[in-house]
């Protein structure tokens, strides 16, 4: 028996690389890490002074925005979409601002505050690398349009 000709061979997968598998591990604890953090930071703006209350607060509000987000980027990155390792890039470069932030504002998060911007800088390298940015290359070979599609 032949295969017949005008049905597409099916592409076989790709596989992941490791760092990108390291990678979707790492962004899944960081932004875990991140939603915890940012509610102790909010819950800390009972400790500040009056005048910093509400920037600690709007802190903490953004930090778990960010982390919920990142959350929903982890499965578009294990599938292998660059738009969501562009979004994930822009995410994880807040987080590092806030992050900054946090450690200059608040004195009681410096240590949670660094490990997630050494776990963030982990990421962003492991999905910029270059096994990492071959995963996410798009193939240069167009499919052919399928002759029987109603057009």
């Amino acid at each position: 028996m032949t295969a017949d000709p005008s049905v597409p061979a099916v592409q076989p997968r790709r596989r992941r690389p490791v760092i990108v598998t390291i990678a979707v591990v790492l962004v899944y604890l960081s932004a875990f890490a991140n939603v915890a953090l940012g509610v102790l930071v909010l819950l800390s703006r009972y400790e500040v002074a009056e005048a910093d209350v509400l920037r600690v607060s709007l802190l903490g509000a953004a930090i778990i925005l960010f982390g919920l987000l990142l959350i929903g980027m982890a499965s578009g990155l294990a599938r292998g979409s660059r738009l969501s390792r562009t979004f994930a890039t822009i995410y994880l470069g807040l987080l590092i601002a806030l992050s900054v932030m946090t450690i200059l504002t608040t004195d009681g998060w410096d240590w949670g505050s660094m490990i997630d911007l050494a776990i963030e800088a982990l990421i962003l390298v492991a999905l910029w690398a270059p096994p990492g940015s071959r995963h996410f290359a798009r193939s240069t070979i167009e499919a052919a349009p399928d002759p029987t599609a109603a057009g």
